[in-house]
């Protein structure tokens, strides 16, 4: 089975206190729904934007954000697969494992996702290199300078086998989650078993792995951010651990830095959100429905919602509709914009 050698360092434990001091903040903050399910949703258009930016996308987050709301952009329409299939990736996260545990099916199957409709040849989807029988090279498109030799295909079915092994052992679930995913992030990344999207699983991987372990339970965290701030530091990170020794103490402080000034930034956020919105109303807290809860969901993602959508939503008449979302317009927060049937709501 893998054995990921590593130390902690001063730095090291030092930063994981300040992420248990941050995500304390964080749990304990008095947001209502509404701002839950915004954070929720930001954290998923930013991680589409940067992770799928690390790779060459060139997409903005503008761009980003008007494609998860629904609208339509000019771009290229590979661009716009790899943002889409991404933000799919992370929307579904919850059920892209089996039973609390990550399999190789997983693996492969969180890669078809990730890379369907965006791949060369659509047999790498979802397959190993060993079953395609291709090798890649990590290196500059532009000076043909190779940075990184991956193993060799033959080696990819074991070294896949003690991955997943390692993942779902008790040795692995007993290690502080951020360092557990900062560890499966690089030997992902080192045995690079597919032709392309080795990045993003990685980074979803990981991401899944945080969601698991409990760390990020309201869905607020980005970690990709933090890697796309600087792609230069972040390959120089993973090419920092040597080749044979893999000792990977300096790969494992950078990545929990990332975290801990990721969940800061989570932190900020979320203290800004729940003095704004949450102490200085006079109601106090707002408490929504499981309907109401849709609705604002809906209108998070498509930007509004109309009476028939309602209807819809719920299979009820349209004068029932109007009932149920004119207690969110009395609750102040959703707004009526436009006349008669035309009309449509939108978040205050």
């Amino acid at each position: 089975m893998f054995k990921p050698k590593y130390k902690y360092s001063d730095q090291m434990i030092s930063l994981l206190t300040r992420i248990a001091a941050a995500r304390e903040v964080i749990l304990g903050a008095p947001l209502i729904p509404r701002w839950e399910i915004s954070l929720r949703r930001d954290a998923i258009v930013r991680s589409a934007h940067s992770s799928t930016s690390i790779e060459g996308n060139n997409l903005s987050l503008e761009q980003v954000s008007d494609l998860a709301a629904g609208r339509k952009i000019m771009a290229k329409r590979k661009d716009k697969e790899e943002v889409l299939n991404y933000i799919r990736v992370l929307e579904k996260l919850d059920t892209l494992s089996t039973n609390g545990e990550i399999s190789e099916a997983n693996i492969k199957n969180i890669q078809k996702l990730l890379t369907v409709n965006t791949i060369e040849d659509p047999r790498d989807c979802g397959a190993y290199r060993s079953e395609t029988n291709k090798y890649v090279v990590v290196g500059n498109r532009l000076t043909g300078e190779i940075s990184f030799r991956p193993p060799a295909n033959i080696e990819i079915p074991q070294l896949m086998q003690d991955y997943v092994q390692w993942l779902n052992s008790d040795k692995a679930r007993g290690l502080d989650p951020v360092i557990m995913a900062g560890i499966a992030h690089y030997e992902f990344v080192r045995i690079h078993p597919f032709v392309d999207g080795n990045g993003r699983t990685a980074r979803v991987i990981a991401t899944l792995i945080l969601r698991l372990r409990g760390f990020d339970t309201k869905r607020f965290f980005c970690l990709d951010d933090y890697y796309d701030m600087d792609r230069v530091e972040y390959y120089k990170a993973l090419r920092a651990v040597h080749p044979q020794k893999r000792d990977l103490t300096r790969w494992l402080e950078y990545f929990v830095e990332g975290v801990a000034i990721s969940i800061d930034a989570v932190r900020e956020r979320v203290v800004r959100l729940s003095t704004e919105r949450v102490r200085t109303r006079k109601k106090g807290q707002i408490a929504l429905t499981e309907r109401q809860m849709r609705i604002v969901e809906y209108i998070n993602k498509h930007g509004k919602m109309n009476s028939g959508d309602v209807a819809a939503m719920f299979k009820i008449s349209r004068q029932a509709a109007l009932k149920e979302i004119g207690k969110l317009v009395d609750l102040d927060v959703v707004r009526r914009e436009g006349q008669a049937r035309a009309s449509y709501y939108v978040m205050r």
